[in-house]
């Protein structure tokens, strides 16, 4: 089976059409490495007569991972690496993979360093002899 990441994006008090451009963007930088695909999942509808929109939904990313043994190590620096271009409005983020998520939001840059370092160590390692 391959193996998916689950990416939601999210900034405080953001409108949802900036959650969408930033989803855009980080989206497009995915695409440039080595996985198979990475989607923008739909968001839900509004019910009608109402404006509200899911704003998680909006961020949302599936990055199909393939076979390469490291994209999701290259998926998670080029997330580092975008996440370090927002130093005054930080956007929040959420990975998940495997039942397993980590979640970063107003951290340092070391803690955000070390949490996606562990994270893809658990997951790099998930399923290998020991």
């Amino acid at each position: 089976m391959e193996k998916q990441l689950l990416i939601l994006l999210s900034e405080e008090e953001a409108e949802p059409e900036r959650v969408a451009e930033l989803t855009s963007y980080l989206r497009e930088e995915l695409l440039d490495l080595d996985v198979d695909d990475v989607t923008a999942l739909p968001g839900a509808e509004a019910p009608p007569g109402t404006r509200a929109v899911d704003v998680t939904q909006i961020g949302s990313l599936l990055v199909a991972l393939g076979s390469s043994a490291t994209a999701l190590s290259q998926v998670v620096n080029a997330v580092r690496s975008w996440l370090d271009r927002f130093h005054d409005s930080r956007p929040s983020l959420r990975l998940e993979m495997d039942g397993d998520a980590i979640e970063v939001s107003k951290a340092t840059d070391e803690q955000i360093a070390e949490a996606l370092r562990v994270f893809v160590q658990q997951h790099a390692t998930a399923g290998a002899p020991s």
